[in-house]
């Protein structure tokens, strides 16, 4: 359970706002493994945040807008 952390943890963790967080969730970017309690909080795999926020930077360093990004991740498109 230790690669498990809060949408929180990886705004500390990974040092991207609140919103980036939420906007990357919402646009299939970040995908949470479960909600939790009553608060729906999303919760994610620490290993899975990295590799992802990684392969984002790398993608828009090249200009690659989100909509597509999100397809790379997806596997939905090909580059």
């Amino acid at each position: 359970m230790n690669d498990i952390i809060t949408a929180m943890d990886v705004v500390k963790k990974f040092n991207i706002s609140y919103q980036t967080v939420n906007h990357y969730t919402n646009f299939g970017l970040l995908h949470a493994v479960k909600k939790r309690g009553l608060g729906n909080k999303r919760l994610y795999k620490k290993s899975d945040v990295e590799r992802s926020l990684d392969r984002i930077d790398e993608l828009k360093d090249k200009g690659y807008p989100l909509k597509i990004i999100a397809k790379i991740l997806n596997n939905d498109y090909r580059i």
